[in-house]
């Protein structure tokens, strides 16, 4: 059993039957375009199947979502992993790095997810519009995600920040949320 299916084995996801595929396509085309454009910091297959691994693990406890949006995408974490795992939901991935947009766009095209759009602009820049779900990985500190997210909320939106053991040091006792922890990483989800 790869690297890969063993972490997934040990998460007890449900995931589409072509989840593996065309994950595997995704992490062969990052390890080319990283090997030019230095896109992640994740350098060996291993590393990655683990950011691939952090990025799904909230399916577990993510409820039906028909649209998404993930703050500072980069190479595509947790984003376009999320939108393989989720073909049903509605991606716009926000990126303004030229370069990891352009990837993230070729990412798209090469596997097929219509269920993506790529934005190649900064999340202040975006019209406001209503999301029911709002990522986002090593961005930025809660607070200020929560002032980049507004625009893009309503009642009920949730908004998914993954985060390292600080997380509790930036979390507001006002807000509605749930802090669920995995082996390295922390989900904050907070409810609108």
């Amino acid at each position: 059993m790869n690297h890969l299916k063993h972490l997934l084995a040990s998460r007890n996801l449900t995931l589409p039957n072509d989840f593996i595929e065309k994950v595997e396509e995704y992490k062969t085309l990052l390890e080319k375009w990283n090997k030019v454009h230095n896109l992640t910091g994740a350098k060996t297959l291993q590393q990655i199947d683990e950011f691939i691994v952090d990025a799904i693990t909230p399916i577990n406890f993510l409820p039906p979502i028909n649209k998404a949006m993930d703050i500072g995408t980069g190479a595509g974490f947790p984003g376009m992993i999320l939108a393989i795992a989720m073909p049903e939901t509605r991606f716009t991935l926000v990126e303004p790095l030229s370069k990891r947009a352009s990837f993230l766009q070729f990412v798209k095209a090469d596997l097929g997810l219509e269920n993506v759009e790529v934005k190649a602009v900064r999340v202040e820049q975006l019209p406001s519009e209503p999301y029911d779900l709002i990522t986002s990985r090593a961005v930025t500190d809660t607070d200020m995600l929560l002032k980049l997210s507004e625009p893009f909320c309503t009642k009920g939106t949730l908004l998914l920040f993954y985060k390292g053991e600080k997380v509790y040091d930036e979390v507001n006792e006002s807000l509605d949320y749930t802090i669920i922890e995995a082996e390295n990483r922390h989900y904050l989800l907070i409810k609108r």
